[in-house]
């Protein structure tokens, strides 16, 4: 038997429950691939305006890194504008760093968008193995209650088999999830330490300045 027939056979022989933990394996694939597109640009744009800027957040050269931002979208180049746009009207080095922080928060919810759901749809696909075990043991049982005694050993050892598929595939299901959050958790942290690393060196020289 290949391994494409023995899949097919193990997701025939799970009972009911294998196909909602199925749809919950697509989505959360799905919502990977996606957030793993969108960190890895956000990543790659901040890496290349860190390369732009570099000399200008050692000088505090706030005009140059202006003209930057202008033509980039990185998501460093708003949260330092922000902090040089408070600058404009407040010379306290507090108020231009609530200003960045401010930026920071509301590209944290950007970049942790649907992350979440990675977590919650690996407990959902553990609890649905579960009971779809349990209420497999459950029908097994009755059925085994009824049928002659001399079949009961046989029929119960294949139904309890038949259940545990289910179990399995849940955790089949849950453990490559979780990974996938933990990646994009660290992936959405080094972005975000990335970004306030750029603002606090720009803060650290402009204090110098003043």
């Amino acid at each position: 038997m290949s391994f494409t027939e023995t899949v097919i056979a193990f997701l025939q022989n799970g009972g009911p429950f294998i196909y909602p933990i199925a749809l919950v394996l697509v989505v959360g694939l799905a919502i990977t691939i996606e957030r793993w597109i969108y960190l890895s640009a956000a990543h790659r744009t901040n890496k290349n305006a860190f390369g732009m800027i570099h000399n200008a957040l050692k000088s505090g050269d706030v005009e140059a890194i202006s003209k930057h931002a202008k033509n980039n979208t990185a998501p460093v180049f708003d949260v330092l504008e922000s902090g040089i746009a408070r600058l404009s009207k407040s010379s306290r080095r507090e108020d231009v760093e609530y200003a960045m922080e401010e930026t920071i928060m509301e590209y944290m919810l950007r970049l942790e968008k649907r992350t979440p759901f990675i977590a919650t749809l690996a407990n959902i696909a553990t609890l649905l193995g579960l009971l779809g075990t349990i209420m497999g043991l459950i029908a097994a049982f009755s059925a085994v209650a009824s049928a002659d005694p001399a079949e009961k050993a046989n029929l119960l050892s294949s139904s309890i088999s038949v259940a545990m598929n289910t179990t399995a595939f849940g955790l089949i299901t849950a453990i490559p999830l979780i990974l996938f959050h933990s990646s994009l958790q660290t992936k959405t942290a080094a972005i975000v330490d990335s970004i306030e690393m750029a603002g606090i060196k720009l803060l650290n020289s402009l204090s110098f300045n003043q």
